[in-house]
């Protein structure tokens, strides 16, 4: 079977370590074919560290290659709707790094294009895709934890070294940077269901945007999460799910590795990266890049994840 041909948008470092990633996959599976950034000299400087064959100085260019069979895209969160509707309406498929949009009406326009074309699109919430996950909604379904009842989840680092989380116009800030971690964590726990009731409550800095937030949510039958974040200082980067039978724990739930539960702890070591990574446990990208293979294989338009 030909390998899923990829085309990477930006040339920042979430795309670096997106690339160091796929090389942990076999090469007969997935290739990049070509990078693009907002200058010719920065995407042929990837390209060369990278040993990619093609290279383009507009996103527009790369939209334009046949060879392409999917579009990574890691360029700023405001860039990601235009980009990711020039993609679709060149008719590439696409994975967009998150926030997929930075509001909800780009957002339904975005998956209103994309069901259109009739053409795959995928937001990439990494975490989703870790093994941990898997053994995660195991034990959920399993029943071992008796009715869940409680969810909590803390994610919170020192970003003060990096000015886009404080830049209201690229879209910062603690909740839709890092937020959206423990909310995801929270929907799939909750298989996917509306909150009845939702309290948050947090800071904002002198640029408007989040410094840190507190959120409580209510759910049907008495179930509750209560979920923060901060870009300040560091939280516990721990999740657990808490039964009226047993509870389990989840260290670095936004990228885990290991889930420690009633009858041990299960691990799921990551592939050493060939390259230097810029963030953690970052050849987890590796997960996302899988499953979008099998979803193109299988002809599937958008995958919807609860």
């Amino acid at each position: 079977m030909a390998p899923t041909r990829w085309g990477i948008v930006s040339a920042g470092k979430i795309s670096n370590d997106f690339k160091v990633a796929l090389d942990t996959l076999p090469d007969e599976e997935h290739q990049v074919v070509a990078v693009a950034a907002r200058s010719l000299e920065r995407a042929e400087q990837f390209a060369k560290t990278h040993n990619i064959p093609s290279a383009y100085g507009s996103y527009a260019e790369l939209a334009a290659q046949e060879v392409i069979d999917v579009v990574y895209i890691g360029a700023t969160h405001p860039q990601h709707a235009p980009v990711t509707t020039m993609m679709l309406r060149a008719g590439k498929p696409v994975l967009c790094e998150k926030p997929m949009c930075v509001n909800s009406r780009e957002a339904r326009q975005v998956i209103s294009l994309a069901k259109e074309k009739n053409i795959f699109f995928m937001e990439a919430i990494w975490s989703r895709f870790f093994p941990v996950y898997e053994k995660v909604r195991e034990i959920l379904d399993s029943g071992e934890l008796g009715e869940v009842k409680m969810v909590t989840a803390s994610f919170g680092i020192n970003f003060d070294g990096v000015p886009r989380f404080r830049d209201r116009s690229l879209a910062g800030g603690s909740l839709i940077e890092i937020g959206i971690y423990p909310i995801q964590f929270t929907t799939m726990v909750f298989g996917g269901e509306e909150p009845q009731e939702i309290t948050a409550t947090g800071h904002l800095i002198d640029t408007g945007v989040d410094e840190a937030a507190s959120i409580v949510l209510k759910y049907s039958n008495n179930r509750m999460a209560v979920l923060t974040c901060s870009m300040s200082t560091t939280l516990a980067q721990e999740a657990y799910v808490y039964g009226t039978k047993a509870s389990i724990k989840i260290p670095n739930f936004w990228c885990p590795t290991k889930v420690i539960a009633q009858d041990g702890t299960h691990e799921f070591p990551l592939p050493p990266p060939g390259k230097p990574l810029n963030y953690f446990h970052s050849t987890g990208l590796r997960f996302e890049v899988m499953e979008v293979r099998r979803c193109l294989q299988e002809g599937q338009i958008m995958f919807q994840i609860l």
